[in-house]
């Protein structure tokens, strides 16, 4: 049996201030609004994609783990990461609404611990510590940093559901916090591989001099060319860590102060008191929900297996070893620029098109990535269609989310209050996803033989390489766009629920405790 559920003023009435609702001519959003909330985007993308892109490189190449327990750090962490979101999903919605809002506590409280510990995960450790105990140091600052993240992204993302203004407004802020967080992808990527690629090429250049490897043991060796250049190298990530951390505090700070929450059209901002499990079963029994789940874990993975591996491919397998960090440039520009153009072709052509149009381009690239060695120019011009697919799915997810949240509150309109929760299990399977694709593709090399501090990787890690590039994610891709063809919120759809949200006029907010 249902529990109870407890009628909460509405939205619009005493409670919420006087607000206007949608449809009852509430002003649109600010463009101001709209910049300060995307700004508070950038610390995820920018500290989540520089660890996507450079943990497996740093733990193999800098740090010198063992791809098991390298592969180990990053499976367990996103396992961790993946359990904790929903975790701080239900304590957001849980919360309750405070003088400076019910989102921007978290934010603002898990900001400083997230920049230290992010600072902490590109410290390498003493040679002298045996391989468990730096296992042991990666594994729980990795940990305890993706704790603090979740702690910043949940509440932020939730964020959308009350920044105001119609749907339209909605799309349209997304659209912003979208092409600001590519913006920052690029920026982020962009100084964490100028800083370190450099020291990279140096690296490869030194172990091809010395036409070996450089076991562990020779870490004492000063006089070694190889050992300089790798403590140098060490000392950038660091450098580029603090960087990252940096502009991390500048975001908070514009997002607290630029923003100030809203109630949405059928929430007031209140606290939720369901149960944990019944929450979770409520939102899983909702059929768009789960299938935009299911299809954007499966092309998540895709993506973020291509992306693990990237800086591995163009080092060990492309023969770009110096030059991956100028492929990521053109990639993330190109993203950022083809922003605009998707938010303008979904309004034209909605966001179903926009998924298989998007998703498909970057199928052939990744076969021409496969079958092209020793050739920049033909990289770059690549990149340009991975940029363009990247752009969709930096844009799509998060664009057709709230439209399948305005569908759940219609078909529930006694269940209310649950952003957070809808959120949170979003970036669970994102984050899933991306863990289980790195884990798989780094413990696929340990099966395949490389051997950290190795100068030239046997056939079958090139091998392995070229497979996890193209193969599996294009594999993925295929059975997400799959899932896609079943999800049934399309244009017409959404027309729909956009004109029974705007003539709401007296919803439910569900909150009672069902023991009370």
């Amino acid at each position: 049996m249902q529990p109870p559920c407890q009628t909460d003023a509405a939205p619009g009435g005493p409670d919420s201030g006087g607000r206007k609702q949608e449809g009852q001519g509430k002003p649109s959003l600010p463009t101001s609004r709209k910049i300060c909330y995307a700004v508070g985007g950038a610390p995820y993308q920018m500290t989540g994609n520089s660890v996507s892109f450079f943990l497996p490189i740093f733990l193999l190449d800098v740090v010198q783990l063992n791809p098991f327990w390298a592969s180990s750090v990053i499976f367990i962490g996103r396992a961790w990461d993946s359990v904790s979101d929903p975790i701080v999903g239900f304590l957001v919605s849980r919360s309750p609404r405070r003088k400076c809002g019910k989102m921007i506590p978290w934010i603002l409280g898990s900001t400083p611990f997230g920049i230290l510990l992010y600072c902490l995960l590109w410290f390498t450790p003493s040679d002298t510590l045996t391989t468990s105990w730096k296992f042991f140091w990666y594994l729980t600052t990795y940990c305890f940093f993706l704790t603090c993240l979740s702690c910043y992204h949940v509440p932020y993302t939730s964020m959308t559901m009350f920044l105001g203004g119609s749907q339209s407004d909605r799309d349209s802020a997304t659209a912003y916090r979208m092409g600001m967080e590519v913006l920052s992808t690029l920026i982020g990527t962009t100084l964490q591989g100028l800083i370190v690629g450099k020291y990279h090429a140096s690296m490869t250049l030194n172990c091809q001099g010395l036409n070996g490897s450089l076991p562990n043991g020779t870490m004492g060796n000063s006089t070694s060319p190889l050992t300089d250049t790798l403590e140098n190298t060490r000392m950038a990530y660091l450098t580029a860590a603090m960087v990252i951390g940096a502009l991390y505090c500048l975001s908070c700070v514009v997002l607290v102060l630029g923003v100030k929450e809203q109630h949405g059209p059928l929430s007031t901002l209140d606290q939720s008191r369901l149960p944990f499990v019944y929450s979770l079963f409520t939102i899983m029994g909702h059929k768009p929900y789960m299938l935009l789940l299911s299809g954007f874990f499966v092309v998540s993975m895709a993506f973020q297996m291509a992306q693990g591996i990237f800086a591995f491919f163009c080092t060990h397998a492309a023969g770009l070893a110096g030059s991956f960090q100028y492929l990521l440039l053109i990639l993330l520009v190109v993203a950022s620029l083809s922003i605009p153009f998707w938010q303008w072709f979904l309004v034209k052509f909605g966001k179903k098109s926009a998924v298989f149009v998007g998703f498909s381009l970057i199928i052939p690239a990744f076969i021409i990535l496969v079958q092209v060695t020793h050739n920049f120019l033909t990289f770059a011009l690549t990149m340009i269609l991975v940029g363009c697919s990247t752009a969709v799915l930096f844009l799509l997810p998060w664009s057709m989310l709230p439209d399948a949240i305005d569908d759940f509150q219609l078909k529930n309109p006694s269940c209310q209050n649950l952003e957070a929760f809808f959120y949170s299990f979003y970036i669970f399977v994102n984050k899933f996803g991306g863990g289980l694709a790195l884990g798989i593709s780094t413990m696929s090399l340990h099966f395949a033989g490389y051997q950290a501090g190795s100068c030239e990787p046997n056939h079958m890690v090139k091998l392995i390489l070229r497979v996890l590039m193209a193969p599996v994610p294009i594999t993925l891709l295929i059975i997400g766009l799959t899932i896609f063809c079943f999800y049934p919120i399309d244009e017409k759809k959404r027309k729909e629920i956009r004109a029974k949200m705007e003539a709401a006029k007296d919803p439910l907010a569900c909150n009672r405790d069902p023991r009370s």
